[in-house]
């Protein structure tokens, strides 16, 4: 069933108030009432537009008219007027609803305008106070602050003095290798005599003495969490000794074919490198006791192993003259150093930050190589080395420069004449000359502790010598000089040629620059 459609009846509206905007020269002129009757409807129906307020420049500051007015406001305005016709409305309504419109306007706009007012101030006066209080205190701070001055590093000394402070005995024959335990608290030594003695370092009392090898021991190394010692024999094998309990371990590392004359532990001590006369180096597993790896080293008995601080590279030598650099996860040579004169090389050891190798030769020389460069930085002088495999290490003197640098680097080396020489990293400079031996010292070791620092020295008398740095207040009358040793002859490294590629070697071996080195021959 259809129904007819509805009309809206039209109800007229009384005239709307005149404004300059709705007011014409037409309307004015009209004389029929119909005419005007029309014009009213047409005007209400479709009320003209309000010119769009003009835009701001962004140089001008608002006000609060100006935030008051935005589009939204002018749009909702104009949509109500436009909703005011004269369709289904009574004049009663439509005087009703402009008032309230009028309200609603005045309203918003009151409301607009707080909004936009405390978008600028979000927490009302006293949120501005404490605002403009915290900017003023900060523009004072930033004011009154000046950049703090850093003090100059301690003068360098000149020299380092070590006195005798434990003599130990205990070996038969002569001892080839002395090492302090990772925290410093005990001294291991191996000898001729096939034995392993540990020691006290703070008392020099004799802690334990393993024996097992049937042959004399040339190598040991303590694992990084100080409770096993390793020791490399000329019996061609490699044994495990326990320190807690003083007891070795079951299974002997059995493999090489020929003397096993240097052995290292890798930082997490899961790994042990081993090099021998057999011209290899193996990469054992210490849990199984299994060689992981082989790596045809050199060409000529291998006489010198070390492992980096984070056990990513591999440094080994040989009497053929090379030093050669191993990536450990692939096994692959990545560096091969050689000098001009190619004497054969004793010993390796990495600096503590792991950008350098100091490497023995037997000319009478330890040189200090960038192995990344391939260049000879450095050549020590002032021992005696034309015979015997001697081993050193790197040490520290001075005062303590900051947190991460802990004093100056020196290189420590035994000697043939049975002197221990200390050298300045940097400069060369013989820093102290200790008659320590009566005989060939094999090995020096040092370590820092909270209660100073020490230095171990072992040689063919069959003695282990514990040293200790003597501050200037500790030291009491001054001792007759010891005579200077002769210095390196190799002037190519000029001292000073860059004072801050010194400083940052002297300090912890720091980041490499240019130097100038000596001739070499990288491969």
């Amino acid at each position: 069933m259809s129904h007819p459609s509805k009309r809206r009846r039209l109800t007229p509206s009384p005239p709307p108030i005149s404004s300059p905007i709705e007011t014409s020269s037409d309307e004015l002129a009209a004389g029929s009432d119909h005419d005007q009757e029309r014009r009213r409807v047409s005007l209400n129906a479709y009320p003209p537009k309000r010119p769009y307020p003009r835009s701001r420049s962004f140089s001008s500051s608002e006000s609060p008219d100006e935030l008051a007015m935005d589009a939204d406001d002018y749009w909702r305005s104009s949509n109500r007027r436009r909703n005011q016709s004269v369709w289904g409305r009574s004049e009663d309504e439509n005087e009703g609803d402009e008032e309230e419109n009028e309200n609603e306007d005045d309203e918003q706009e009151n409301e607009s305008m707080n909004d936009d007012v405390n978008e600028t101030e979000p927490n009302g006066d006293c949120d501005m106070d404490e605002m403009e209080a915290a900017e003023e205190n900060e523009a004072e701070t930033y004011s009154d602050r000046s950049p703090t001055p850093v003090p100059p590093p301690p003068p360098k000394p000149d020299s380092v003095d070590y006195r005798q402070k434990f003599l130990l005995r205990g070996h038969l024959r002569g001892v080839s290798a002395v090492r302090f335990s990772p925290d410093s608290s005990m001294i291991a030594s191996g000898g001729a005599d096939g034995a392993v003695k540990v020691w006290a370092a703070s008392t020099g009392k004799l802690i334990h003495t393993f024996e097992g090898h049937l042959a004399g021991i040339s190598t040991i190394s303590w694992s990084p969490d100080g409770a096993t010692i390793a020791s490399g024999s000329d019996d061609k094998t490699i044994r495990l000794w326990n320190v807690l309990t003083g007891k070795a371990h079951p299974t002997p590392f059995l493999g090489h074919h020929n003397y096993v004359y240097s052995i290292a532990f890798s930082p997490k001590g899961n790994m042990l490198v081993s090099g021998s006369y057999d011209e290899a180096v193996f990469l054992w597993d210490v849990r199984s006791a299994r060689v992981m790896k082989s790596l045809p080293a050199h060409s000529d008995p291998v006489s010198g192993i070390d492992v980096v601080w984070d056990g990513t590279l591999i440094a080994s030598c040989a009497t053929d003259g090379l030093v050669r650099i191993w990536d450990t996860s692939t096994g692959q040579c990545l560096r091969t150093l050689v000098h001009e004169d190619n004497p054969p090389v004793s010993s390796v050891k990495f600096s503590p930050n792991g950008k350098y190798v100091l490497a023995w030769t037997l000319d009478d020389c330890v040189r200090l190589w960038d192995y990344v460069e391939g260049r000879c930085l450095k050549t020590y002088q002032g021992h005696s080395n034309k015979k015997y495999s001697l081993s050193g290490a790197f040490g520290v003197y001075g005062q303590r420069i900051s947190a991460r640098t802990p004093g100056y680097a020196f290189a420590v080396s035994g000697s043939e004449d049975g002197a221990v020489l200390c050298w300045d990293v940097v400069s060369k400079k013989v820093l102290q000359r200790i008659e320590a031996h009566e005989g060939v010292v094999l090995g020096v070791d040092t370590c820092s502790t909270e209660e100073g620092r020490f230095m171990v020295s072992c040689g063919l008398d069959g003695t282990v010598r514990v040293w200790e740095e003597v501050t200037a207040s500790e030291a009491g009358p001054e001792a007759e000089p010891e005579p200077e040793a002769e210095q390196g002859l190799d002037q190519n490294h000029a001292d000073g040629e860059n004072s801050d590629k010194n400083r940052d070697m002297d300090t912890e071996m720091g980041e490499a620059g240019e130097l100038g080195g000596e001739t070499g021959d990288p491969t």
